[in-house]
C-alpha cells in the first residue's frame, strides 16, 4: 500500500504525510476488505462498561465469525438461545505506518454462538488460533446490521481545497 507521490515534504517538513482526503465505503466495498483480513477487535459491554478485545475472524457471506476458548471472556457476552444476540461493535482496518493511506471499518449488529456442531467443525477448520495450544470450544457470529467505513486516500494536489473553494 505504499504510494511515493504521498511521501512528499509538506510546508516545508521533509516528515510530514501529505494531504489525503476520506472516501466513504459502500456496505459491499466495506464487507470486502473486512474479508481481505483475518484480526479485527470486537466492542461489547463487560459489567456496564464497554470492553474491546482482539480477535481473529472469517467471514461466512455477509456473516463475521470469531472463535471463543473455554475461558474467552467473550463467551459470556453470548445472548441467551431463542433471542436475537447482544449487541456489538467489530472494526478492523489496514493503514499503512509510512503514507497514512489505508481503510477501516466498523460493523454494528447481533452477536450469538454458533450452537449447530457441524457449523461449529467447519468454523473451528477456517478460523485458526494464534495463540497455541488454544483450542476452539465457541464460535460467535456477528450478523451485521450497520456497515460503515472509509479509505485514506492521496488528496489530489490539483483539486482546489474546500478552504480556497469558498474564499
Amino acid at each position: 500500500m505504499k504510494d511515493q507521490a504521498v511521501r512528499r515534504p509538506v510546508g516545508g517538513d521533509r516528515d510530514a504525510v501529505a494531504p489525503r482526503r476520506l472516501r466513504q465505503l459502500s456496505r459491499g466495498e466495506a464487507l470486502r476488505l473486512l474479508r481481505s483480513v483475518s484480526l479485527g477487535r470486537i466492542v461489547f459491554t463487560q459489567q456496564a462498561l464497554p470492553a474491546i478485545r482482539p480477535v481473529n475472524h472469517v467471514m461466512d457471506g455477509e456473516d463475521i465469525v470469531v472463535r471463543l476458548h473455554d475461558s474467552a471472556t467473550l463467551a459470556s457476552i453470548a445472548a441467551p438461545e431463542g433471542t436475537p444476540g447482544i449487541v456489538v461493535a467489530y472494526e478492523a482496518d489496514v493503514i499503512d505506518q509510512d503514507t497514512h493511506l489505508g481503510w477501516s471499518v466498523v460493523v454494528t449488529g447481533y452477536a450469538g454462538l454458533v450452537r449447530d456442531p457441524a457449523e461449529l467443525r467447519r468454523y473451528e477448520t477456517m478460523l485458526r488460533p494464534w495463540v497455541t495450544q488454544m483450542s476452539m470450544n465457541h464460535a460467535l457470529r456477528i450478523r451485521p446490521d450497520l456497515v460503515t467505513g472509509f479509505q485514506l486516500v492521496a488528496a489530489d494536489p490539483q483539486a482546489p481545497s474546500a478552504a480556497s473553494a469558498t474564499e
